[in-house]
């Protein structure tokens, strides 16, 4: 759920939180790796890599 559509001032609150925790962590992992993560659909790529060598779309027609 984003920021603005949290009922609450609590769930406001626990949004930016984890969204500001999310950022720092993306930040520290792109620093230890020496180049930014990738983002959108390059990083879908990736990680459907990582999983088994294989990319999703030859996933898809197996």
């Amino acid at each position: 759920m984003g920021v603005d559509q949290a009922p609450t001032a609590k769930g406001k609150q626990a949004a930016t939180g984890l969204k500001q925790s999310a950022a720092t962590d993306e930040r520290k992992t792109e620093a230890e790796m020496g180049h930014p993560l990738k983002k959108g659909a390059d990083r879908f790529e990736e990680r459907s890599k990582s999983s088994d060598g294989k990319s999703a779309g030859a996933k898809q027609k197996e």
